[in-house]
């Protein structure tokens, strides 16, 4: 495991990350290419009450990498798709 701080750590006070069901996770969790950590990655975004902030963040950001609010990078891809689409 990473020496990597849990991401609270980086974050200022008040925002939606510091509900986030990971705020205590090594984020490495989130950028493994292993797929057991994917997967428990995912388990983890289903119980968080912010995962669409935490979703919406990453399609703001374009974030390529990782898992974001209970998606990976071809999830998200096909989002920004549909709403290129329905712009």
């Amino acid at each position: 495991m990473s020496t990597t701080p849990p991401l609270t750590a980086l974050l200022p006070t008040g925002t939606w990350q510091q509900d986030a069901a990971c705020r205590d996770t090594d984020p490495d969790l989130f950028f493994s290419t292993a797929e057991a950590d994917r997967d428990a990655a995912m388990r983890l975004c289903a119980t968080c009450p912010v995962r669409l902030d935490c979703l919406e963040h990453a399609l703001e950001t374009r974030e390529a990498y990782g898992i974001w609010g209970g998606t990976d990078e071809q999830e998200r891809k096909r989002l920004l798709r549909r709403r290129r689409r329905a712009a």
